[in-house]
Order: structure tokens, then sequence, then C-alpha cells
């Protein structure tokens, strides 16, 4: 398994920009499925995003957020533009082989999270 740590997260302003990262140790992170999901209290996990060779999104963040990576740094990046009260939650990246998944059973390795808040 490949260990992922994210960073990137905080405080903003609806309308404002935020750019997570998820950055992966212990393995060659090039062939894995990298996603995102998100958690907000009271709620069920949900799929945000997720990327092999091209991105994907969920319909409530099409438009607005960005999935990349770079694997010469190990490194996946949500760039989140637009940023809603809606959006907030607890952001977390996994990785498996599983090509396009947006169910988190199919990632089998899971980074610790990262608190995105959004202010009206």
């Amino acid at each position: 398994q490949v260990q992922l740590a994210e960073s990137g997260g905080g405080l903003v302003q609806a309308g404002g920009s935020l750019r997570l990262s998820c950055a992966a140790s212990g393995r060659t992170f090039s062939g894995y499925a990298v996603a995102w999901f998100r958690q907000a209290p009271g709620k069920e996990r949900e799929f945000v995003a997720a990327i092999t060779w091209l991105g994907i999104y969920a319909d409530s963040v099409k438009g607005r957020f960005t999935i990349s990576r770079d694997n010469a740094k190990n490194t996946v990046y949500l760039q989140m533009n637009s940023l809603k009260p809606e959006d907030t939650a607890v952001y977390s990246c996994a990785a498996g082989w599983t090509v396009g998944s947006l169910y988190g059973a199919d990632y089998d390795s899971w980074g610790q999270g990262t608190q995105v808040t959004v202010s009206s």
C-alpha cells in the first residue's frame, strides 16, 4: 500500500479558492487511481473527484473543482474555486487500482483528512 498525507485545508470565505494536496510515499504512485472524498458533520462520505489519466467529478463540484496529478512529485491536487458553504467538510484522498471508481470501497489507502471550512 501507499501512504497518503493531505494538506492545504483551511478557512475561506464563500467564493474563494483553496488547493488541496495529497502526497504519497511508500511506493510508486503513478499507476494508482486517486480520488478525493469529503464528509461533512452528520453526513455520509461522498465522492468528489478522481483521476487516473483524466479527471472525473461529482455533479456538485463540476466546473468549480479541478483534480490533477504530478507523478514526478508523487502528488495529486484538488483545486477548488468558487467555494460554497456546502463544500465545508473533511476532505480525504484515497488511492486504489480501480480506474474511475466513485466508491470508497474500491480504494485501499487513505489519508487522515484535512478540514475545509467555507464561511458565508
